[in-house]
């Protein structure tokens, strides 16, 4: 469901760490839960932990009781702790899960810090223009005359500002959700994702962001001795690709049926030859995990230079909103002025 609340990204990761040391001292899980659902939890994780700590007071496992809670916690979150409980390293797994998730907050802090002046710059000029349109209309009301139409869209006064601020909102609501939309849709993400990734520049850096929580998350899951049978189409899935995670069935397959998981891989032509390359030596070698660890030590400076790219490219989508705003409006100002002046001589 479109409206069903999920975790934060910043509570997870605290969360993770908080219970996994707790954990990792001896303490009670029950007594961990009932202390972070009483302590700096949201109201929603408060409630979800309060209920995961009675369903293992009355004998269910940590991992079924995280099942109840839906979507809520992410789908990486519940296998491992399954993985977790079965192999008995539920703390280890936690502290595990922290360094992602605080990886990846680190990496949406780093790129909103630096999108955080273009954005405000946008925000300051379509402040200015609305604020012109409403105080020109004032201006021209007062005095009898004709507003000057900022905009060429016939507004002026406290209702031209009002439609002006209503539209923009409106325009920047609804690009919002129809991304979200697409994003989680079924039926379109995948051919919406196809579309961005073949954008020069964004498409590889997204790829990129991508690869780099797939090499984590099979030094993860395979280090924790996860079959492979659950391990990649995890791994498929945590790279919120959905590309990717649409190949999990048709790698499952080849590789149950005797073929290396770099062979499958390599099958459904979308992933890079390096990746590959790493992957085989992993598998021939018998040291799988280690190479994922490596890799994704590597992927994860590819990522921040990804990240960097990208940033780049929104400073400037963000600033070319704010040129041509500007432009918008010294044209019509000069337009005014131009006729202004070409109506004087004409009275000459």
């Amino acid at each position: 469901m479109f409206g069903e609340p999920r975790i934060a990204l910043r509570e997870l990761g605290a969360l993770c760490r908080r219970m996994g040391l707790s954990l990792e001292t001896g303490l009670d899980i029950r007594r961990v839960l009932s202390r972070e659902a009483s302590g700096r939890a949201s109201r929603a994780l408060a409630r979800r932990l309060e209920q995961i700590s009675i369903d293992i007071g009355r004998g269910r496992t940590l991992t079924d009781s995280l099942a109840d809670t839906g979507k809520f916690f992410p789908p990486l979150v519940h296998e491992m702790v399954s993985v977790g409980e079965e192999t008995g390293q539920v703390a280890e797994v936690l502290k595990r899960l922290a360094e992602h998730y605080e990886s990846q907050l680190k990496l949406r802090r780093v790129f909103l810090a630096a999108i955080a002046w273009p954005l405000t710059q946008l925000t300051a000029a379509i402040a200015i223009v609305g604020f012109l349109i409403w105080i020109l209309g004032i201006i021209a009301s007062s005095t009898g005359g004709q507003a000057f139409d900022v905009l060429g869209l016939g507004l002026s006064g406290n209702r031209g500002a009002a439609i002006y601020f209503g539209t923009v909102a409106a325009i920047a609501i609804g690009g919002f959700l129809i991304v979200r939309t697409l994003m989680r849709s079924r039926f379109w993400a995948g051919s919406f994702e196809r579309v961005v990734l073949a954008i020069p520049v964004l498409g590889p850096a997204l790829r990129t962001l991508a690869l780099s929580r797939l090499a984590w998350s099979l030094h993860l899951t395979l280090d924790t001795g996860m079959p492979l049978k659950r391990a990649l189409p995890l791994s498929l899935r945590s790279t919120r690709s959905r590309l990717l995670a649409e190949q999990s069935e048709r790698v499952v397959r080849d590789v149950q049926r005797g073929r290396e998981i770099s062979e499958a891989l390599a099958d459904t032509r979308v992933f890079p030859a390096d990746f590959l390359d790493a992957l085989e030596v992993g598998e021939r070698s018998g040291r799988l995990p280690e190479t994922m660890r490596l890799l994704s030590a590597q992927y994860e400076d590819h990522a921040r230079r990804a990240l960097a790219t990208l940033t780049m490219l929104a400073g400037f989508a963000v600033w070319a909103g704010v040129a041509l705003l500007i432009a918008a409006v010294v044209i019509r100002l000069f337009m005014y002025y131009v006729g202004t002046i070409n109506g004087l001589l004409d009275e000459i």
